[in-house]
């Protein structure tokens, strides 16, 4: 199989970065995010790309950084938390092993402390988490090989039962 060893897809705040560098570090191999690539490409943070030229500027932007690391990387990817709303990203995704980091909203609340630096959550951040995961619940879960429940564990704990789903073992 080519492409990447493990795909991590889920909301902002999760933990995909922290799962996915420890991952990448039991597994003996590289580590990358699409935001990441984003930013090093942009020479600025998500949230200013956001403000500046809108969300469907980002998301081409998007599109093109995860169509490129889904060719190019043969170890741990994270995915920005709306790369998956893209149908063409969707198609791309179908045939590997992505894995959906899931959490509840109080979780959320826990772990982002419902940050003013992720503009989509700029205004009543509750209740847009809750709404942004309504609409996109089912387009994680349809992309994704497991489902992997966050809540109340440790990023250890996330990436031991990720190995375990995927039936890898640490090199």
């Amino acid at each position: 199989m080519t492409g990447p060893l493990v795909v991590l897809v889920g909301p902002m705040g999760v933990g995909k970065s922290t799962v996915g560098e420890l991952l990448a570090e039991w597994l003996g191999c590289p580590y990358r995010d699409t935001d990441a690539d984003i930013v090093a490409a942009q020479g600025r943070p998500v949230a200013d790309i956001f403000v500046d030229e809108g969300e469907p500027h980002f998301r081409a932007l998007e599109r093109q950084a995860v169509r490129e690391a889904l060719a190019e990387h043969p170890g741990v990817l994270a995915l920005g938390g709306g790369a998956i709303l893209d149908e063409s990203t969707r198609a791309l995704l179908a045939p590997l092993p992505v894995v959906y980091l899931s959490m509840d909203v109080e979780e959320a609340v826990k772990r982002t402390g419902l940050n003013t630096a992720r503009p989509l959550l700029a205004v009543n951040p509750r209740r847009q988490w809750r709404e942004l995961m309504e609409a996109r619940r089912h387009l994680y879960t349809e992309v994704a090989r497991v489902v992997v429940p966050t809540d109340d564990r440790t990023p250890e704990e996330v990436a031991r039962a990720v190995l375990d789903a995927l039936e890898l073992k640490k090199a």
